[in-house]
């Protein structure tokens, strides 16, 4: 009996030796501590990265635009307007299919508790900013907001 109400001074007396902000500074270091799944953005930014064609865009446009300029003139200026039309044809082909294939993301850089840095890519922007802390769910596919 004598030994739990020593206990109980001991640990009265070490919280008032730590005082009320002493307390919850090592209660945050604590809880911190303990996530393994938490940490503070370090940066985020909106990716655009340029689409690559294969050639298919070039070939169909040249093909349709061959086909639209063979309608034109006749003779010669039909000759130079089908060839005309496939060339224009082809480069807009490519620039189509290269706009297509365009790859557009959020890349964020998660610096975890732990002191580990995660880079991670998101179709959508996520739901916090630089220096706000977050928790990574399902790996890492999704995020939340913790409260500083």
């Amino acid at each position: 009996m004598r030994l739990i109400r020593l206990s109980a001074a001991l640990a009265a007396l070490a919280l008032l030796a730590l005082g009320p902000q002493g307390a919850s500074t090592a209660h945050a270091q604590t809880s911190k501590a303990t996530c393994a799944d938490c940490g503070v953005i370090q940066s985020m930014r909106y990716v655009e990265e340029k689409g690559q064609g294969t050639g298919v865009g070039a070939v169909t446009g040249g093909v349709l635009g061959g086909v639209v300029g063979h309608q034109f003139g006749s003779g010669r200026g039909n000759t130079a307007a089908t060839i005309v039309g496939a060339g224009a044809g082809a480069y807009a082909g490519h620039q189509v299919e290269k706009e297509v294939k365009k790859k557009k993301y959020w890349s964020v850089s998660v610096r975890m508790d732990d002191g580990s840095v995660r880079n991670l890519t998101y179709s959508a922007r996520p739901p916090a900013n630089e220096g706000e802390r977050v928790k990574l769910l399902d790996g890492g596919r999704r995020m939340a907001l913790l409260a500083n």
